[in-house]
Formats: C-alpha cells, sequence, structure tokens
C-alpha cells in the first residue's frame, strides 16, 4: 500500500507541468500574432511614408484609402502625378481653342481644380452660356468623363455688389453659374448625373485679392473639382435613385 500510494504522490507531481505547457503555447502564440500585427502595420506605415515624401517633392504618389498607392487614374485612385498630368493636358488643349489663358489647373488636397474663367463661358452678369462655352466644357469633359470620382462644379464672383431682378446677390448669380455648367455636361449626357453636384459660393472664395481688375477678372469664374476618392466617398449615395 505504501509503494502505491508513493506513485500516486509521484503522478500528482507533474500534473502542473500539463498547464504550465499550455500557458506556454498559448503565449508563443499570442507573440506570433503581435510580432505579425506589428510587421503588418510596419509596411503600411512604410507606404504611407514613401506617399508623403512624394507628395512633398511633387512626385507622383498619393495616399488613398486601402493598401494601393500610386494607381493611375481610371483605375479608381487618382494620384499626384497623374492629376497633374491630366490639368496639363487640359490646358494644353485650352491654348488651341483660344489664344486667351481661359483655364488654369491645380492639384490641392481636394483634388483636381480646373479653373474656368467668366470671359470663357459668360457674358458681365449673366448666367447664359455663350456659344464659345461649349468648347471649352466638351474639352474638360472629354477629359475626365471616364474617371469614377465625383465631380464638384462650383460658381464663383468677385466682390463687387449685383441687384437685378434675377440676381438680387452674388450668390444667386454664382450658383446659376454653377447650376448652367452642370447642365450642360449632364443634358449633353457627357457626364453621369449622379457623379456631379453644383455649388454657389459668391464673392466668398476668391483666388486673390478684389484689388485689381485682374484680380477681380480671376475670381469671376466656375471651378470644375475632381473630388479625390476619399472626398468622393463622402459624397451622399446615390443607391436608391430611380429614373
Amino acid at each position: 500500500m505504501a509503494r502505491k500510494r508513493k506513485a500516486d504522490e509521484h503522478e500528482n507531481l507533474e500534473r502542473w507541468l500539463l498547464t504550465y505547457a499550455d500557458l506556454i503555447t498559448l503565449l508563443l502564440a499570442f507573440f506570433i500574432v503581435m510580432y505579425s500585427m506589428s510587421k503588418v502595420d510596419s509596411k503600411k506605415f512604410g507606404k504611407m511614408k514613401e506617399a508623403l515624401s512624394g507628395a512633398l517633392r511633387g512626385g507622383t504618389t498619393a495616399i488613398k484609402k486601402g493598401d494601393q498607392i500610386g494607381a493611375l487614374p481610371g483605375s479608381g485612385v487618382l494620384n499626384v502625378g497623374g492629376l497633374k498630368t491630366l490639368g496639363e493636358n487640359i490646358e494644353k488643349g485650352a491654348e488651341l481653342i483660344s489664344e486667351e489663358k481661359l483655364i488654369s489647373t491645380e492639384v490641392s488636397e481636394r483634388g483636381l481644380i480646373i479653373h474656368i474663367m467668366e470671359s470663357a463661358l459668360f457674358r458681365s452678369g449673366s448666367a447664359e452660356l455663350e456659344p464659345k462655352a461649349m468648347a471649352i466644357l466638351d474639352l474638360v469633359a472629354q477629359q475626365i468623363k471616364e474617371l469614377p470620382n465625383h465631380i464638384r462644379v462650383e460658381g464663383h464672383t468677385d466682390n463687387r455688389p449685383i441687384n437685378t431682378p434675377k440676381y438680387p446677390s452674388n450668390w444667386e448669380l454664382s450658383s446659376d453659374r454653377a447650376t448652367q455648367v452642370l447642365r450642360y455636361l449632364t443634358d449633353s449626357r457627357i457626364l453621369d448625373p449622379k457623379k456631379i453636384s453644383a455649388l454657389g459660393f459668391g464673392e466668398f472664395r476668391p483666388m486673390a485679392s478684389n484689388d485689381t481688375d485682374e484680380n477681380r477678372a480671376n475670381n469671376r469664374r466656375v471651378d470644375i473639382v475632381v473630388l479625390t476618392e476619399e472626398m468622393s466617398g463622402a459624397e451622399p449615395s446615390s443607391q436608391f435613385y430611380n429614373p
């Protein structure tokens, strides 16, 4: 009996090894998972660092949602280099239409901004598109129509007041101008109406101080903005639209 009791005691003393081994296994698995996560994060951080460096140097990379960085226009992402190239193509095309500089472009955190001067589209104090406006708008539309990004049309004026029965202030004039440009782009079926919107800013988003005739002329404009993927995703959804 004494020998059997000793054997039982020896067996019971070794049970703790099973629990200890399970604990070590769980800890090992935990640290492996944590290490793997840290490696993934470091890769993402590296890509973000490269993108920021490229953007600040005027390079061809930009940050987008997800892992993909630096995709080309038309693939769902507009990178800095692609936006600049698109803007340059539009400016060159405008030079073939008119000797005047009617269009200028810039890339900002919002996306590609295409500035179209008032003289290319309207008479002073009017929101009726001039015949020459069609060529300018067709040029821009052909360059951006295949992009999946949302397009925003923004009307701007200078700070000189207007007070007519149709336009009691610059708010109405700038909004109507943006809407007329939008109507042309959608009625001609060049752009998808579900991916475009119009805004009027009046005189409150000038490009320059309204202290000279030249600056005021630059402030009287319509901007067509190709929004970045992130800003496009923030636009209201059209999923319930039924034509």
